[in-house]
């Protein structure tokens, strides 16, 4: 009990209001404090009112208690039906009480739900797309769940519609394809009957052309397929006619060569065309040398003329030309081989001259000649003139890839012609800088025996390719080893040889760059290689000088082939 003489106290004294003065000393901070609540509860009572997603709380048994306008609007619904103390979760949810039950659990579980996608039904009927955020928020009385309601049924449309164009696109694809495949079976087909028409051609011109139209991407997928067994074929033969054999024998092995030789040159000389007419021939440009170009020529056509019983000749000074060597290469050959077929005796000349700033190389012939009204007539597909000789061959195609690839490297191919006298294939080609400060070009004298007793290893993945190269070059005299992999080389401990020759492709994606790297660094010398390949492309030839590698072209002509050994054991 208080003794009266203890002094007074109330709840205002404790809190520092006990006086009038103190009471008006601290309201005007009562009064801001109180402001700022109001101000602090309005805002955010409109950001709830106003939010761009629907936002409600409810008991645990799923009783809306309290509801934004957006949520009504989202559930098309007045803004106090679902306040009223009627509406619940299951109701709204398209999956019920079920899909309510399932969302409580988790919650109890997990305290919050995010990203929970489902279907809300709507007034008057219909279903709307949403996204909801949900947890768990103890109250003073109870757990409540709050929750956040996104409209995402736009987006689900886009996806709807989305899926369906892609679906429609899958569908073109595989319809495509199938299209595709039967294009395929046709150019089969069309394939088989051109080999036994080809007696017939002359008057099925019209059906060859149109047929051409349409093979020109399958020969070009096809051409590593067609010219492999093709390469085996010639290696062999190439190995038979350098062997004694008896006069009958060897005329039909002579018969097969003329056979292969007419099947390669029709299918280069097709493969060219399907590319040029597709524009798929980009050049290359660089500065090289002259004596690279004439180096093969006369590896390739020294035998050819001689068997024809002409002389092949080559004129050159010591310049350096700016061109596509293989491109230019090409144009040449198709000029040279041209010259010894239709020329019955005589000569034919390889000759290059400067002028100004530029070479003008030439191809002469001793042939029969091309009468005026024909000259431009040459240069058009499947075009021969007639009354040429017993040694035409071919099917017309030579001249009209000469005239495309001049077009694509820029260059005009002359012509000049006296009937009974020959001819004159003529083009100037930009001289490279400093293009007169190279080495002579001069003939190499032919040595058969060369290449006798060195060690060669062959990389090939085709059983029938390893067989047709051990044959020739065994006829050489070379110590020859075979192998179809890597893997198989490595196993077999080989000797180091003295050459690698390696087919591009190899099983497994593994490359003939892949096999020359690795048995370089294994047998920790730089071998001498080359690359054998039918892929033509400008890509794989811009990796091979890359990589400083030397290459030939499926299918392989031995005198190529041996020029090319010799050079690389020369180095």
């Amino acid at each position: 009990m208080k003794k009266p003489s203890e002094p007074s106290v109330s709840v205002d004294d404790l809190i520092g209001l006990g006086g009038q003065s103190a009471r008006k000393s601290y309201y005007p901070a009562l009064q801001r404090k109180i402001e700022e609540l109001e101000n602090e509860r309005n805002r955010y009572k409109w950001l709830f009112e106003n939010a761009l997603h629907g936002i409600f709380q409810a008991s645990m048994d799923g009783l809306i208690e309290r509801a934004n306008p957006t949520l009504a609007r989202i559930c098309a619904v007045d803004d106090g039906v679902l306040t009223d103390g009627q509406v619940t979760l299951s109701c709204l949810l398209e999956g019920g009480e079920e899909e309510f039950a399932k969302i409580r659990v988790r919650l109890a579980s997990e305290g919050q739900l995010f990203l929970y996608q489902t279907r809300l039904k709507r007034s008057g009927g219909g279903l709307i797309h949403v996204s909801m955020h949900m947890l768990l928020r103890p109250d003073e009385h109870e757990t409540i769940i709050e929750g956040f309601v996104a409209d995402i049924t736009e987006r689900v449309r886009m996806q709807n519609q989305m899926q369906a164009i892609n679906e429609a696109l899958e569908q073109r694809v595989s319809e495509r394809t199938y299209e595709l495949l039967q294009l395929n079976d046709r150019l089969r087909e069309e394939v088989a009957e051109r080999h036994a028409a080809e007696q017939q051609m002359a008057l099925a011109k019209e059906a060859a052309e149109n047929a051409n139209r349409s093979k020109d991407k399958y020969l070009a997928a096809a051409s590593h397929d067609l010219l492999q067994p093709l390469n085996a074929a010639r290696l062999l033969v190439s190995a038979l006619r350098e062997r004694e054999i008896g006069d009958y024998e060897g005329d039909l092995v002579e018969r097969v060569h003329r056979a292969l030789s007419g099947a390669e040159h029709l299918l280069s000389d097709l493969l060219d065309i399907s590319k040029l007419d597709q524009n798929a021939v980009q050049p290359d440009m660089q500065s090289f040398p002259l004596s690279h170009l004439l180096r093969n020529m006369e590896a390739e056509f020294q035998s050819l003329a001689h068997e024809a019983g002409l002389a092949f000749r080559i004129r050159a000074p010591n310049l350096a030309v700016r061109s596509d060597l293989r491109l230019l290469s090409r144009i040449l050959r198709n000029l040279i081989g041209n010259a010894i077929r239709y020329t019955e005796n005589g000569t034919v000349l390889l000759s290059m001259r400067r002028r100004g700033d530029q070479v003008l190389i030439e191809v002469w012939d001793t042939g029969p000649g091309i009468p005026n009204e024909q000259r431009e007539e040459i240069f058009l597909e499947f075009r021969q003139l007639k009354k040429r000789g017993p040694k035409k061959g071919g099917v017309g195609l030579g001249l009209a890839i000469v005239d495309r690839i001049a077009r694509v490297l820029g260059y005009h191919i002359q012509l000049d012609s006296i009937e009974g006298k020959g001819s004159r294939f003529g083009l100037l080609v930009p001289l490279a800088d400093g293009g007169d400060v190279v080495k002579r070009f001069e003939p190499v004298p032919h040595q058969s025996d060369a290449l006798k007793g060195e060690r060669i290893l062959v990389v090939d993945n085709e059983p029938e390719i390893l067989v047709s190269m051990r044959a020739l070059l065994e006829g050489w005299g070379c110590r020859v080893s075979t192998v179809e992999s890597l893997d198989e080389a490595l196993e077999a401990r080989l000797e180091r040889p003295a050459m690698i020759l390696a087919d591009y492709h190899l099983d497994n994606d593994a490359t003939g760059i892949d096999a020359v790297q690795k048995l370089r660094k294994y047998f920790n010398h730089p071998v001498p290689a080359a690359i054998l390949t039918a892929d033509r492309s400008g890509e794989t030839r811009r990796l091979f000088r890359e990589k400083g590698l030397a290459v030939l072209n499926k299918p392989l002509k031995p005198g190529k082939l041996r020029a090319l050994m010799n050079h690389l054991l020369e180095q």
